[in-house]
């Protein structure tokens, strides 16, 4: 059963009318309320002396994905007929496999016998799930089970580095690039005001990443920071480094003394010679953490397990490995991850597991060149699709937050509008490719009768 929460506000004098607006919808797991309010909304009641985080005023009034849903949720109450097509948030769809299922329900029965029980584990992650992904996911890489720290997923990661590195890093970004990245380093305070501008915050590096770079930032013009936020495969171009651009940019952050943090949530996407890891380029374990997980691959979008690898070679400036610290963080802030996901990722690490989550990967890649196929044939430039299961789709001249409006009304399709990923995303949209077969092909049906 799930608790619906309510507001109650006393009634407000006039001169104290709330400017905010409060409405309660329902989606498919039940009630729930959407408290949207505007940056100069007052709200009446009793005030604390409790002043806001002014890095929170300096956020937008919504993260891109909650943002999407409200406009879909807004299309739907206006088109209640409407078969919407969900093309956006990155949201698995198609099931866990059995052998992976039955392993954590088998163990969540055990915690029903006193043999079988077993309460808090190990902040860091179970050990022998540790081992496993080190000698499984990083062979020959010299990557030890003591370096890797089971998590909740990769995006908690990300917040827990950034409390890690504190407020006086300097910070570079790829443009475009996963909002997580920009966002965390906004409410710890990396970053300084939005310029309305150009679509960026001050004291944050953008790397362009574009068609015409081949999706990787021109480093003879790229300044120095402390800490450079890189993700490959990309979400959202789909773009996977190369093995020469990798070691451009290690050769880079060592010669700066700079800290990577990568992103491989989408490894297993990756069908050429692209490297799947950082460590497989020489130097890297010096300068790079690296961050993934198991929801874009085994569908644990909601059961939540990642990990992160911190080397015990990253040091910093006065020598300490950065390796203690981050232990130090995760059992500050952490009670570790829950003992039935981490009992089903040491299975998705078995043979048998492995078969399985190829499978899945398989099924997604072939949508994804379904929908790349669909945006070729239409004239339209479209990337990724490839090593990801994300096309990036340009549309020259146009706004993506209005390329996005015309196939949602049109086509009942939501997508992802570009400029969602800072503004090197602009006259682009980002299409996944986490559907049921039948409706990607439904999908595909639908654009090429808008765009034909």
């Amino acid at each position: 059963m799930f608790k619906v929460l309510s507001y109650s506000f006393m009634p407000c004098p006039n001169f104290l009318k709330p400017r905010a607006s409060f409405k309660v919808q329902k989606d498919a797991i039940g009630t729930r309320t959407l408290l949207n309010v505007q940056k100069d909304a007052i709200v009446c009641g009793t005030r604390t002396k409790v002043a806001r985080n002014p890095n929170m005023e300096r956020l937008p009034n919504n993260y891109l994905f909650p943002e999407i849903e409200a406009r879909q949720l807004e299309h739907e109450k206006k088109y209640p007929d409407a078969q919407v097509i969900s093309l956006g948030i990155g949201d698995t769809t198609e099931p866990i496999p059995d052998v992976i299922t039955k392993t954590m329900s088998d163990y969540a029965l055990s915690l029903s016998t006193l043999e079988g029980y077993s309460g808090y584990g190990a902040e860091q992650g179970n050990k022998a799930l540790r081992l496993a992904i080190a000698q499984k996911l990083y062979p020959d890489l010299a990557v030890k089970d003591t370096e890797v720290f089971v998590s909740d997923g990769s995006q908690c990661d990300i917040s827990r580095i950034q409390l890690l590195l504190g407020s006086k890093v300097t910070v570079a970004v790829q443009d475009p690039s996963f909002p997580a990245y920009i966002d965390s380093s906004v409410i710890i305070g990396q970053a300084s005001d939005l310029q309305p501008t150009t679509g960026k915050y001050q004291n944050i590096e953008y790397m362009k990443c574009v068609p015409q770079n081949n999706f990787f930032p021109d480093l003879s013009n790229a300044s120095r920071t402390d800490v450079i936020f890189f993700c490959s495969p990309n979400n959202p171009t789909g773009h996977a480094a190369s093995r020469e651009q990798l070691e451009q940019l290690v050769e880079f952050a060592r010669e700066n003394g700079s800290i990577i943090v990568y992103d491989t949530a989408y490894a297993a996407y990756i069908t050429d010679k692209s490297p799947r890891s950082i460590y497989e380029i020489p130097g890297a374990r010096e300068v790079a953490i690296e961050v993934s997980s198991f929801s874009k691959s085994a569908g644990f979008t909601g059961v939540r397990l990642g990990w992160t690898v911190v080397p015990e070679e990253l040091l910093y400036s006065d020598g300490f490995p950065v390796v203690h610290d981050y232990n130090r963080i995760m059992c500050t802030c952490f009670n570790g991850a829950s003992n039935i996901a981490q009992a089903g990722g040491l299975e998705c690490l078995s043979t048998e597991g492995v078969r399985a989550l190829c499978s899945k990967v398989d099924y997604y890649k072939e949508n994804a060149q379904i929908l790349l196929d669909t945006f070729s044939s239409l004239g339209l430039k479209a990337y990724g699709g490839v090593n990801a299961p994300y096309v990036w789709v340009h549309f020259p001249g146009r706004r993506s937050w209005d390329v996005f409006s015309e196939i949602l009304q049109k086509t009942d399709i939501i997508t992802v509008p570009g400029c969602g990923f800072g503004p090197g995303g602009e006259e682009f949209i980002r299409v996944g490719a986490f559907g049921h077969r039948e409706t990607i092909l439904e999908a595909s049906t639908r654009l090429k009768s808008l765009f034909l």
